[in-house]
């Protein structure tokens, strides 16, 4: 199981100067300097909407199958106190994210784990190493965990033994989440959140779920209410080692009733199964090494495939999110006019809501480059909340260094000071190192048209 290392923004790539002679026409790179790094003291998992029928689908679906397909024959877990351990290099960061990370684990999930004290026996061992030294032995991976194993060197060993494979798993005794130490502290906290939960409960990603990590739109970087309402219900004490999807589909109504009575309602909408043409279209429009013409025609592939099946969801919305960042550069208008259609998909779906501020984010940035001022201002202010409430940083980050370069392109100096200060202080948690944060602050100044003064 790993994370998918897909970027999350590309920032309308085809309003980038990329003449010399429109260089004169924007602004010079930007030398301020970086302020102390902002951090999420708290973390809101939200409340989960679903009829527990629906619920109870999602859960069979995300246990008995992994990403690849492949059936689980039973369900497995971790049986008493569960200790985590870290080791290798492991960034600053890391020590306050996984606390609070352990803490909504025990209070919201109600699971019984905690840090191993030192020379103390762990169930979960977190290793960080170089990013370059992971991508060689899972390539395109952000970070990934393994079972039965105590660490990168033993995961290198008993790599294609059987020894690590989940499908031959009677119980969980042992796992390693691998993560980089090269990367952003936001990258660290993501792969913590969903590699350790995927040690201790499902393995499977489904398109489908529009308010869990369990999903490679990655839209959500931390647990959400739903993870941790799938995570109490994998922990109950009727769930137990061995027991078969048909014997656990029968427990589950009883479980969630328990554990969400709110979610005790008729629904008259079953699971749409996705069929894998469409997880196929995704991943290749996605694939960073494919060419461009390939992932465009891949990417129109799924808005087709969305649309034949009468889909109304996030998957249509999310279809056309990835056509318009995949357009930006050969097909502007295209690009456009899918990322208005996602957006007010997302906005009757869940109103302004982590999605909607994604597609605010491209429209905002065209918006500045085409000189609508006031519209980017709008589109970044409809965004900014969500991105601060789901924790996200480099989003965050991002729309308020868009907002700033907007205020100051319309003349609004000080207001433009206060904000890109404070994008600065999120881009340090969001993006990592000075020189990316400096990257992204002068890619998105550069959109920015030069105020003409009087």
């Amino acid at each position: 199981m790993r994370r998918l290392a897909i970027p999350i923004l590309c920032l309308m790539a085809a309003c980038v100067p990329s003449t010399k002679n429109e260089v004169p026409g924007r602004n010079s790179p930007v030398a301020t300097a970086l302020p102390p790094m902002k951090t999420f003291a708290t973390q809101r998992g939200g409340g989960v909407n679903r009829p527990n029928s629906q619920i109870a689908q999602d859960f069979l679906d995300l246990t008995f199958q992994m990403e690849s397909g492949r059936p689980l024959p039973w369900l497995t877990k971790f049986e008493g106190p569960i200790k985590v351990a870290v080791t290798g290099q492991a960034p600053g960061s890391l020590e306050g994210d996984l606390a609070r990370l352990l803490a909504r684990l025990r209070s919201e999930a109600g699971i019984n784990i905690s840090r191993a004290a030192r020379g103390e026996d762990a169930q979960i061992i977190i290793e960080a190493i170089p990013r370059k030294t992971l991508q060689k032995a899972v390539p395109q991976a952000a970070c990934f965990v393994v079972p039965n194993v105590s660490g990168w060197s033993e995961f290198k060993r008993n790599r294609g033994n059987g020894k690590t494979d989940w499908t031959r798993l009677s119980n969980r005794k042992k796992a390693t989440v691998i993560i980089p130490n090269d990367v952003s502290p936001q990258e660290v906290r993501d792969c913590l959140h969903e590699e350790i939960s995927q040690a201790l409960g499902p393995l499977n990603d489904l398109y489908r779920l529009p308010d869990s990590i369990f999903n490679d739109d990655n839209f959500h970087t931390i647990l959400t209410g739903f993870d941790m309402l799938i995570l109490r219900a994998y922990y109950s004490p009727e769930l137990r080692n061995g027991m078969t999807r048909g014997q656990v589909a029968r427990a589950l109504p009883a479980v969630l009733s328990r554990l969400n009575p709110r979610g005790n309602r008729a629904s008259n909408a079953g699971a749409n199964r996705t069929p894998k043409q469409w997880n196929d279209a995704i991943t290749s429009a996605l694939a960073m090494r494919t060419s461009q013409s390939q992932r465009a025609a891949s990417a129109a592939k799924a808005v087709k495939i969305a649309q034949a099946q009468g889909w109304k969801d996030n998957r249509l919305a999310f279809s056309l999110f990835v056509q318009g960042r995949v357009t930006l550069g050969s097909k502007p208008e295209t690009a456009i006019s899918a990322f208005v259609q996602s957006g007010n998909i997302y906005k009757q779906l869940y109103g302004a809501s982590v999605h909607a501020a994604h597609v605010n984010t491209q429209m905002a940035a065209f918006a500045l480059s085409s000189g609508q001022l006031e519209v980017a201002i709008r589109l970044t202010d409809e965004g900014i909340p969500a991105a601060r409430n789901s924790s996200n940083a480099a989003l965050l980050a991002t729309l308020l260094m868009i907002k700033a370069e907007a205020l100051q392109a319309a003349g609004r100096d000080e207001e433009a000071r206060r904000v890109r200060l404070d994008s600065l202080g999120w881009g340090r948690y969001g993006f990592g190192s000075e020189r990316n944060v400096r990257a992204r602050l002068n890619e998105i100044k550069a959109l920015a048209p030069r105020r003409v003064r009087s």
